[in-house]
């Protein structure tokens, strides 16, 4: 029983272009002798297409498309992930086709609705989980389909993998759109051993791969043997084909997890094909001489090329010498484009404009906002005029607690690292300049104090080391504050924390949209009112 799983990379709406991609994998497969080709959930519409399904011209291309694919199946089984249309309902579907005709369907039977997932606004569940009877060239095989969270059954009555294997099922085979988040590899191979330890079947796992909007989908499919062996794995964040027999004895080493690498990659496959989808090429960054815009440059030349990044350095009277010498290093270290603009000019005319209306006022945040939006404008014309993408550069812990100016260094296509904490940040800067051999970012971003260079001598008014992980405990595990302080987090700090999370929603709403690497990042995972009265204990 030879199969191959195509993890490949679907684009949400183009029809044609994943039409087309799912029969090249699909020769390509043949052409092995493969006598089974699988693909992932959803693959002929992309994955999540979200309200389109609610698009009756969306579902009557999906219907076209997916009959064509059938028409074009030969002698080895095609399956692909698909919305099946039903009286006036729709499912999240496996179709099993050959030789030009339908041979069985498979529909979705649990349905997240949690995080970033909303199944039950779109899709009617299925029932069974009745394995299907395939016909091989030696042999007679009852395979269980199912789809993405139809593994993932902790929490749901309805156990579908032990359903199939009580039916008969011989073999599991998952079709999957699961997204990327740091460290989710070892859940997923956890729970698949788990369910081959106790029912003593082969499992086969085909994931999605690619970016869509605020989502990364990482691939890395696998499958085990019934010993709970490992006889295969794809790549992580690139397409591929895995060929493989379930029934195979013959097993392979894991490939190495390095967390900074994942994230890493993570990040290079969210900008670039944010931007290869979105029909971006070019990018422009406003580069401070700190550690975030020198990550989010980092990140940003490896995925669209050196030649198509520009920064741009804009002082003011408080910034420091080494913030300039600082970001005309880094940006040689990388060899892209640095242009310099002061801004005093132009914070001399606000001061002018804003001098009566502000008259008896002492300087505050006002004026050093002023400063963040006067380089967000110049960073917006620079996208204007030349058709470039501004690249924002604030990090998760800054975001939670609302350090960032509206309209300011808030501006721009896309957030790089807003799901990154300020301690992920560093220790990704450090991997990066240790995995390249050589300093890429400079070693004195490293090791300074984090400066919005706003007002003189400023610095950032939070420690990190304590601050980002209880930043991440408020927002990824929804701890209240008893349970924080329980957990060993200063009560003051805590009350500080909470209240800072709390009140900068409304900024978080006009954010850019995000790359999404943890398991709660802002976005559309995570829906909170603005409006909000609501106080934990």
């Amino acid at each position: 029983m030879d199969i191959a799983l195509c993890q490949i990379n679907t684009t949400v709406g183009d029809f044609e272009n994943n039409r087309q991609k799912i029969l090249d994998y699909y020769e390509k497969a043949v052409q092995r002798g493969v006598e089974l080709v699988v693909f992932p959930e959803m693959a002929v519409t992309g994955y999540p297409p979200q309200d389109l399904l609610n698009n009756r011209s969306f579902i009557r291309k999906n219907d076209e498309i997916t009959a064509d694919l059938v028409s074009r199946s030969g002698k080895a089984y095609l399956v692909f992930g698909y919305v099946r249309t039903n009286e006036r309902a729709l499912h999240n579907s496996v179709m099993i086709s050959r030789n030009g005709k339908e041979i069985a369907f498979y529909d979705k039977i649990l349905l997240p609705t949690y995080d970033v997932f909303d199944e039950h606004r779109y899709f009617r569940p299925g029932k069974s989980a009745s394995p299907i009877e395939l016909q091989f060239h030696d042999r007679t095989v009852k395979v269980g389909f199912q789809i993405c969270e139809d593994l993932w059954d902790a929490d749901y009555d309805q156990k579908v993998t032990d359903e199939s294997v009580s039916e008969g099922a011989e073999v599991i085979i998952n079709v999957s759109a699961s997204p990327f988040s740091v460290g989710k590899r070892f859940e997923r191979e956890k729970l698949i051993q788990k369910n081959v330890n106790s029912l003593g079947v082969p499992f086969i796992y085909c994931n999605l791969v690619g970016a869509q909007d605020e989502l990364v989908f990482d691939g890395h499919s696998l499958a085990y043997n019934s010993s709970g062996k490992l006889i295969g794995e794809g790549p992580q964040f690139e397409e591929g084909i895995i060929f493989l027999d379930p029934f195979a004895s013959e097993t392979i080493k894991q490939s190495p997890y390095v967390r900074e690498k994942a994230l890493f990659d993570g990040l290079i496959l969210g900008v670039r094909d944010y931007f290869s989808k979105t029909n971006h090429k070019k990018c422009v960054i406003g580069l401070s001489g700190g550690i975030d815009s020198a990550l989010t440059s980092c990140i940003a030349s490896e995925a669209l090329g050196k030649e198509n990044v520009t920064t741009v350095f804009m002082p003011s009277p408080f910034s420091s010498d080494h913030s300039r010498d600082d970001s005309i290093q880094l940006a040689a270290n990388l060899d892209i484009e640095l242009i310099t603009i002061s801004i005093d000019n132009v914070m001399e005319e606000y001061d002018t404009i804003l001098q009566e209306s502000f008259s008896g006022c002492e300087r505050d945040i006002t004026e050093e906002n002023i400063q963040a939006r006067i380089r967000g404008n110049i960073l917006m014309a620079f996208s204007n005029k030349f058709g470039c993408l501004v690249l924002s550069t604030g990090n998760k812990t800054e975001l939670a607690l609302g350090y960032c100016t509206l309209y300011g260094d808030m501006s721009g296509g896309l957030a790089v690292i807003s799901d990154l904490n300020k301690s992920d940040v560093y220790a990704l800067a450090h991997w990066i300049n240790k995995s390249r051999g050589k300093e890429i970012i400079p070693t004195r971003i490293l090791n300074k104090a984090p400066s919005a260079e706003l007002s003189p001598e400023q610095v950032d008014p939070f420690d990190y080391e304590k601050v980002s992980p209880l930043v991440d405990a408020i927002v990824e595990t929804t701890a209240s504050r008893r349970e924080l302080i329980e957990q060993g987090y200063d009560a003051e700090l805590v009350e500080e924390i909470t209240s800072l999370v709390r009140r900068a929603e409304f900024k978080r709403r006009q954010a850019a949209p995000g790359i999404r690497i943890t398991r709660k990042a802002f976005g559309m995972g995570r829906r909170i009112p603005i409006v909000n009265h609501f106080r934990e204990d």
